[in-house]
């Protein structure tokens, strides 16, 4: 994430108009907050069991069973989401099945329709439900647990992940030409299911789309004087917030939704549905299921935990953890909030690994992760308040345990999904381009990088999604871990730049790393340091009382991983690496950064300006010196980087 956030040395870093990390809203704005957080996350939860569910063999699952599902997988996104926001991360973010778990779900699904009751390595395989009142029965019950042992087997991966550091070593070695490809592909993964759902109704998603564009865009100064919200933690009122822009998500949703009930009622067709799409569409039935029903794990089965489940868990956590990642350092941008720190990433991957073993436990067929819609609809909205996220969390855990209520969702017209889809996953596209602006993207080092991880991205999906059986090494849990990674977009792209972006030599400019000399430095960036610090500490630090009892028990192994370290273990660290620097010399910005041996070619490389945004970091010599510019490490910056501020 050294990406992540480049700031001018002493400028004053942009905050959002009402609604930050640190600031408590009012509970009136909270609730209205935490209904839109709602809106994104139940279209996102839809069209998860939507395409998932007639993958399966035979037939679906009536609309009893389907609304049970929903119920379940919603309860373990609320839990997941309030330890993320209190014990994880820390930052605004929602849960919910992501499309990393679809991809691999519907992979082992599909294979699963193909075989016999026994796979290829003798196991066994249920043909019903035996639990008592169980209404998941059929042939596709035991499929049905076997893609909850896969989510059970990502949680554990991931609780490992989390736990070990990885995660937060990885986050660390991102840099802007990571992200920017990264984040990109994330959001352009989506327009094959957002063109999808649209097609059902192409009028009702582009009115969906021109009302937020409108709001957001347009209208986003507007701001309605008798909209004034009382601030609960200081009891006076707050001054009117712009309301079309702040709730440009769930006002356009609430009229789609209004006229679309409105059409059906008068009985004027508006929806066109093709074969594939009646198949989809569950609405227009009649079922009856209870008002409350406590989930709780084994209700439907035990989770199956075969080999293809096992190798099926693997891929999902590795696509699920890349795509956090992601998610951390998109909301962390789009809310302006400091640089994450290594311990609260580790920290929010082990919250979802814990989400994920508890919906594989209650036999849902999706584990829990970042919603990159609702970080997106958040940035969109400029809302990044972390107590409704908290609401929105609990509302889901007391829907979770009434089926009837959640039964409702079904009742959201498809183009509306659609709708929602295009609007958030573009800002997902549209953050990762910005990332561009920090490295050098006229090298051709970096252009080859960004085209060939995207290209690829896209091509090897499409090509095994064309014909699966070009793939097959003769034991089926390896094609299926290999499949269900070769179709994950977000893996590809994450992997072949992570390593082109760590192997092809490059000097830091070219990889948009300059701005990252300041901080690691001692001396005049001691101050500067210690504010970011501070500021990180404050957003992603545990809570008050949870942190006076955490000290002891996180110098051992593994939760060293887990906790914040203290502030002189920081300083410590802090004059090791400046000690390190100042004994090898440190980097010249127009030096090679070598990580492989450079080719013997022998062509010269060319010479570089230092960016205007490092010089500025430079605190001044004394008037009489020949150059006015110091960098923050005591050396003199070389005279032709400096020569037009020479007096």
């Amino acid at each position: 994430m050294n990406g992540g956030h480049c700031r001018v040395s002493g400028a004053r870093s942009p905050v959002l108009a009402f609604c930050s990390l640190q600031k408590m809203c009012s509970w009136v704005l909270s609730c209205c907050l935490a209904l839109q957080h709602l809106v994104v996350q139940a279209s996102l939860l839809c069209i998860f069991h939507l395409l998932l569910l007639p993958t399966l063999p035979e037939e679906p699952p009536h609309s009893q069973a389907t609304s049970e599902l929903l119920a379940r997988s919603l309860f373990a996104c609320g839990i997941s989401t309030v330890l993320q926001t209190t014990l994880g991360s820390r930052l605004p973010l929602v849960h919910i099945p992501s499309f990393e778990y679809l991809v691999p779900a519907m992979v082992l699904s599909s294979h699963l329709s193909l075989g016999a009751s026994i796979d290829r390595n003798g196991t066994a395989v249920a043909s019903a439900c035996r639990a008592p009142h169980c209404t998941v029965a059929g042939s596709w019950a035991a499929p049905l647990q076997e893609v909850s042992g896969a989510v059970l087997v990502s949680g554990l991966v991931q609780l490992v992940l989390g736990v070990s550091g990885v995660c937060g070593w990885a986050a660390q070695h991102c840099g802007p030409m990571v992200l920017a490809p990264s984040l990109s592909i994330i959001g352009l993964s989506a327009y094959k299911e957002a063109a999808f759902f649209c097609s059902t109704n192409w009028v009702v998603a582009l009115l969906l789309m021109l009302l937020t564009v409108t709001f957001s865009q347009h209208l986003g100064s507007c701001r309605l004087p008798f909209c004034a919200w009382p601030q609960a933690w200081r009891g006076s009122m707050e001054p009117s917030v712009p309301t079309l822009r702040t709730f440009s998500v769930l006002l356009p949703f609430a009229g789609v939704c209004i006229l679309c009930a409105i059409l059906s009622h008068l009985h004027i067709p508006w929806e066109s549905l093709d074969l594939a799409m009646a198949q989809l569409s569950w609405a227009n039935t009649t079922f009856h299921v209870p008002w409350v029903r406590i989930p709780y794990a084994g209700e439907w089965g035990w989770p199956l935990l075969t080999p293809r489940a096992l190798a099926v868990g693997i891929a999902m956590a590795m696509g699920c953890s890349m795509n956090s990642v992601g998610c951390y350092v998109l909301c962390g941008r789009l809310l302006r909030a400091p640089q994450l720190s290594p311990d609260a990433c580790n920290r929010g991957l082990c919250t979802e690994g814990l989400g994920s073993l508890l919906a594989g436990l209650l036999g849902a067929p999706g584990g829990t992760a970042t919603s990159i819609a609702n970080t997106c609809a958040a940035g969109l909205t400029q809302t990044g308040s972390r107590l409704s996220v908290q609401v929105s969390a609990l509302v889901c855990v007391i829907l979770g345990m009434s089926p009837r209520l959640v039964g409702l969702l079904t009742h959201i017209p498809l183009a509306v999904h659609g709708g929602i889809l295009c609007i958030t996953y573009a800002v997902a596209v549209g953050t990762g381009i910005s990332y561009f602006q920090y490295a050098d993207i006229d090298s051709g080092r970096n252009i080859f990088i960004v085209g060939f991880a995207m290209f690829m991205a896209l091509l090897v999906p499409r090509w095994f999604g064309m014909a699966l059986a070009h793939l097959a090494t003769g034991w089926v849990p390896l094609d299926l871990f290999l499949l269900s990674l070769l179709m994950a977009p977000v893996v590809l792209t994450g992997s072949l730049s992570f390593l082109l972006e760590n192997t092809v030599s490059g000097t830091l400019e070219e990889r948009g790393l300059l701005f990252e000399l300041g901080p690691w430095r001692t001396g005049v960036g001691d101050h500067h340091a210690h504010g970011e610090r501070g500021k990180a500490n404050q957003a992603y630090g545990l809570p008050p009382g949870l942190s006076r009892l955490l000290p002891s028990s996180c110098k051992a192994f593994p939760c060293c991983f887990l906790c914040p370290r203290s502030e002189e273990e920081e300083e410590k660290e802090d004059k090791e690496e400046g000690g390190h620097a100042t004994e090898e010399g440190a980097t010249d910005p127009q030096e090679e950064t070598q990580l492989l041996p450079k080719p013997g070619s022998g062509e010269p490389q060319p010479s570089r300006r230092t960016s205007e945004t490092v010089m500025a970091a430079w605190t001044q010599w004394p008037d009489s010196a020949e150059c006015r510019y110091l960098m923050v490490d005591q050396r003199c910056a070389p005279k032709a980087a400096c020569e037009p501020l020479c007096s």
